[in-house]
């Protein structure tokens, strides 16, 4: 080893080399941000189509089916959905990884083009996907006058909290917002023959400010301005409308007044409607701690200049707490775990100035790894701590290991520099294979698709560079100290082997004297493998955790065309609904008229009856309950990114009718299986239509024309946005036009007279009448191709569970010809999740077994090593069920990693017993002194490996179902499949020894009856 000889004669270039990875590591400590998650980008877009007042048949004929066909059309989208309402269509757009930015714009230049073509269409929105312009930061206003409370949220707050560099936006709900209503007198436009249009132009013709010229010729060439702009009620009324009988005021023709908003004040907390909410924004290159702390600093400036009296202004939630809390938990939980690898060294070594040695190789590679995240532009959050404490443990493995080794040197008597180089080249080799074996596998990772692949590369990395800076430190700083700093007791006395190491040779002796007794014991291995996958059933799944901060977003969607009024009695019912629950603190509701978002607030952990998970169950549950009796489409939780229910069974076909046939047979089959809750389609609700039927023959023997009947009825439920004014106030409010006839019965339609072509008035009745009819409220498409969605909650199962048993239910499921049937939600994000990990751990695999073969020089010994992979299952399988932890992403990137980190000690066992067999040793004596030798190393390196992951594994709080999860898996496979190396690698390597002296022996019997032959010939 030249590289450690030059070392050992440059101590102080190793010296200075730590001092400056430390301070440079602590410099980079500060630099590092802290978020919850890491940054990702989405590779796709959101279509928002407002059509108006056209029925859902229409609007999926005349807008969404031609914009689909735009869509496909374009390279680089890769599917699309869209959801088809009364006014509305909504598009979610998938594009290539890397080109979302790039396709956005195109799909947005593409639409704008096909926006004059498309009959009925308001506006067109595309918008991409960000984690940008999400509130984080909520406060509320309240005790106080709402005059007063209004004009210092608008004033004073918003504009003072957008100013700073980390906000980007600033929403106040629950503020009164005044409009201008006109109500045009319906008898007064017929009797002066004025249209409404004509009323409506008029004022928006007035309503002006503009610059008309310049005078050049004059002194400061000043400009020429028209300004009859309009501020009140008076200017309004005060205007002058042209008509058949001469001008007349508008205060003649309508009635003008000023009010509330119907939509106003659309916000409560815990059942009072009394404050006003504010929602803060931020910028994508500050982190939610950044944020809080600038928006936290305003506010006390704010109140210091005594901006605040009368009312009182408070934090409600800050997601930066969370982020803090979970950093913090994190961060304890890898401190405790390093401090419980060190007592774990002592409690080995019993030296301890081996334990400092490699007690000061864990702040190093801490430090170095620090720095290689900076240089990355990575930052502290969930994921990187978790990986971090992962990385705790198997950092002193490889110092361990050669640290071990020289230790054992100086023990046996050698001089101190033969001691050091002897120990690490004797190891060398196994800890740079077991570092490989271990990177190689997160090789792979990248080919997980999606937002969970881009968290778990970043999770990969960071475990990788502390591997790295842990090999990197075990070679350099180990081996400097350990010349002159590590002492040994006593020197060439033999060491007492100890009652464990005793029985385990005897153990080794009697398993490789028989074939019998190791087949025996690899048979009895395979038994329990194949047993153990009898437990899978039983331990729970899902596709990723949820975070736990007792925080919890509900997303409640409401049928269209529900009125203001029974929004704010749903909201109440929520409220009360939500009080029941004994672990709420607080609840923010929200009405966004198409869907009410509830934000709750949990008890503090210290303070909680319930875990979270079970409150959140209780919340969803409470909330569910209300759709039988209120105009509720669906409730779930928003904090998932709208994913919906958890069960969705997906309908593809083209017949509406034949769809809806099929989604009810579902369900009837569904309902059987135990667990499915709030069963429901997405095409389930109909709204009720009342189709105009005309009597052509009235009409044409009254001298009237369709297009005269259809202007009749429009004017009955014109609401017409006529124009924006900046009031007295400085508050712009709008101003609206209707008209003063009753519109809201049948009735009143029919009642309302129209004028006749010989001048008399004739009720509407004498030429429309009405048909009820059903047409749906909703119709999405997949790729342009109609489906329908049978949803469904669980409860008291998991995913993994309800996915055994749907498949089961789809299997017999009759499908018409013409028709599929397929998953869809989380149980398809589940199985494609799985599909991918599998692929992964096959990649891996080979990308193992490659570098082993290389490292053995053989095809043979790495299959050798990797005969302990199936145990690791069975070890994991066992500590998942009897925790009960969740089998997901998180837990199956432990697996990914699990293989990796047994492989190590295998790697460390077989490489000595094939040292020692070119020195000369038998078979059995090369086993045995292997698992003598290695035995002490094996077992450090395995209880530092879960000492350090201890704490992520029984941790709580925040990240805890990220954490434990992963350490659980890496806890009890690595346990398990330590013991079963020193038992199970040495039968396996006698079976394939005893194989190839088989084959041997049968190749010269063969070569032997050959050469008979040849001989009687």
């Amino acid at each position: 080893m030249g590289i450690v000889h030059f070392l050992l004669k440059r101590k102080l270039l190793v010296g200075l080399s730590m001092v400056l990875i430390f301070f440079i590591g602590l410099y980079a400590t500060t630099q590092l941000d802290q978020e919850l998650m890491p940054p990702i980008t989405f590779d796709g877009a959101s279509v928002y189509i407002d059509a108006g007042d056209m029925t859902t048949l229409d609007v999926e004929q005349l807008v969404t089916e031609p914009i689909e066909q735009v869509l496909q059309s374009i390279d680089g989208v890769k599917s699309f959905q869209s959801s088809t309402s009364v006014g509305t269509s909504s598009i979610t757009i998938e594009m290539e990884e890397g080109l979302g930015e790039e396709i956005t714009k195109e799909v947005e230049l593409a639409l704008n083009g096909l926006k004059p073509q498309l009959t009925g269409v308001d506006d067109i929105i595309v918008t991409p996907f960000s984690m940008n312009g999400t509130y984080e930061f909520y406060l509320d206003i309240s005790q106080g006058n709402n005059d007063e409370m209004t004009e210092f949220a608008r004033d004073v707050l918003e504009p003072r909290l957008e100013s700073l560099p980390e906000v980007s936006d600033v929403l106040l709900v629950g503020m009164e917002e005044r409009e201008i209503l006109i109500e045009l007198k319906m008898d007064k436009l017929n009797e002066f023959a004025v249209e409404p249009s004509q009323v409506i132009s008029a004022i928006q013709n007035a309503n002006s400010d503009l610059a008309l010229g310049t005078l050049s010729d004059e002194e400061d060439e000043p400009t020429i301005r028209w300004n009859t702009s309009i501020h009140n009620v008076e200017d309004i009324n005060a205007m002058r409308v042209p008509t058949m009988d001469g001008v007349k005021q508008i205060s003649e023709l309508a009635s003008v007044t000023e009010q509330v908003t119907e939509n106003s004040s659309g916000v409560w907390k815990n059942g009072s409607r009394d404050f006003i909410l504010v929602q803060v924004a931020r910028v994508s290159d500050h982190t939610q701690v950044q944020m809080a702390e600038a928006v936290r600093s305003e506010i006390a400036l704010i109140k210091k200049e005594g901006l605040v009296s009368n009312f009182e202004l408070n934090e409600i939630v800050a997601q930066a707490d969370y982020v803090s809390d979970s950093i913090d938990g994190v961060t304890q939980n890898v401190l405790l775990g390093g401090i419980l690898a060190i007592i774990i060294l002592l409690l080995f070594l019993r030296n301890i100035r081996a334990t400092i040695i490699v007690g000061l190789a864990i702040p190093i590679s801490i430090l170095l790894t620090f720095t290689a995240m900076w240089y990355f532009d990575y930052s502290f959050n969930m994921l990187s701590l978790i990986g971090l404490g992962l990385g705790i443990g198997m950092m002193v493995d490889a110092s361990i290991v050669i640290l071990e080794s020289i230790y054992s040197k100086k023990e046996n008597g050698m001089p101190n520099r033969k001691a050091v180089t002897t120990g690490v080249r004797e190891v060398a080799s196994a800890v740079l294979a077991s570092m490989l074996t271990t990177i190689v596998v997160f090789l792979p990772i990248g080919l997980l698709g999606g937002e969970v692949g881009q968290f778990m590369i970043v999770l990969s990395v960071v475990i990788i560079i502390t591997l790295v800076s842990s090999v990197v430190v075990s070679f350099t700083l180990i081996p400097t100290l350990a010349e002159s700093f590590l002492k040994v007791r006593k020197k060439n006395k033999v060491q007492k082997e100890g009652k464990v190491l005793t029985k385990y040779v005897q153990f080794l002796q009697w398993m490789l004297r028989k074939k019998r007794a190791r087949y025996s014991i690899i048979l009895l291995f395979f038994v329990i493998f194949i047993g153990s996958l009898a437990l899978i059933t039983r331990v729970p799944m899902t596709v990723m955790p949820d975070v736990f901060n007792r925080y919890s977003e509900v997303a409640v969607v409401l049928e269209s065309g529900v009125t203001p009024k029974e929004r704010e009695e749903i909201a109440m019912q929520m409220n009360e609904q939500l009080a029941t629950i004994t672990d709420i603190k607080n609840t923010i509701i929200m009405d966004d008229v198409s869907s009410i978002y509830a934000i709750v607030n949990m008890t503090s952990a210290e303070d909680a009856t319930m875990d979270q998970k079970e409150v959140n169950e209780q919340i969803l549950s409470s909330l569910r309950e209300l759709e039988s009796a209120y105009p509720i489409t669906s409730v779930n939780s928003a904090m998932s990114g709208g994913a919906g229910s958890p069960v969705s069974i997906v309908i593809q076909g083209e017949q509406l009718d034949k769809l809806t046939e099929l989604s009810e047979s579902m369900i009837t089959e569904l309902e059987k299986v135990d667990g499915l809750v709030g069963f429901s389609t997405s095409i389930e609700k109909k709204l009720k239509e009342e189709r105009i039927i005309l009597n052509e023959q009235n009409i044409d023997d009254d001298g009237l024309t369709t297009v005269q009947i259809l202007s009749s009825i429009e004017h009955l439920f014109m609401k017409t946005q006529v124009t924006e004014i900046t009031g007295d106030d400085l508050v712009t409010k709008n101003v609206v036009a209707v008209t003063d006839k009753e519109s809201a019965k049948k009735e009143d339609v029919l009642a309302n007279k129209i004028l006749t072509q010989n001048g008399e008035e004739k009720e509407l009745s004498e030429y429309i009448s009405f048909e009820m009819i059903e047409a749906p409220t909703q119709i999405d498409h997949n790729d342009g191709e109609r489906y329908v969605t049978v949803m469904a909650d669980l409860e008291k199962i998991d995913l993994g569970t309800a996915n055994r048993e749907i498949e089961e239910v789809l299997n017999d499921f009759d499908v018409p010809s013409g028709y599929t049937i397929s998953m869809g939600g989380d149980l398809e994000a589940q199985q494609d999740a799985m599909q991918e990990m599998m692929m992964i751990l096959g990649i891996a695999l080979f990308l193992v077994y490659v570098v082993m073969a290389v490292q053995f020089n053989s095809l043979v010994h790495p299959f050798i090593v990797m005969s302990i992979i199936p145990m690791t299952v069975t070890g994991v399988i066992i500590g998942l069920f009897l925790t009960q932890m969740e089998l997901s992403i998180m837990s199956a990137m432990g697996i990914v990693m699990l293989i990796g980190i047994v492989l190590n000690n295998a790697i460390l066992l077989l490489d000595r017993t094939k040292q020692l067999r070119l020195e000369g040793y038998s078979i059995s004596d090369a086993i045995i002194d292997a698992g003598k030798t290695r035995m002490r190393p094996i077992f450090m390196t395995t209880l530092t490996t879960v000492g350090g992951m201890l704490p992520l594994a029984i941790a709580t709080g925040v990240a805890s179902n990220y954490q434990a999860p992963l350490a659980i898996v890496v806890i009890s496979g690595l346990i398990f499949a330590t013991f079963i190396t020193l038992i199970l690698i040495p039968a396996v390597y006698y079976l394939f020894e005893d194989l190839a002296i088989g084959l041997r022996r049968l190749f010269k019997r063969q070569k032997g009856k050959s050469n008979t032959i040849k001989i009687e010939g």
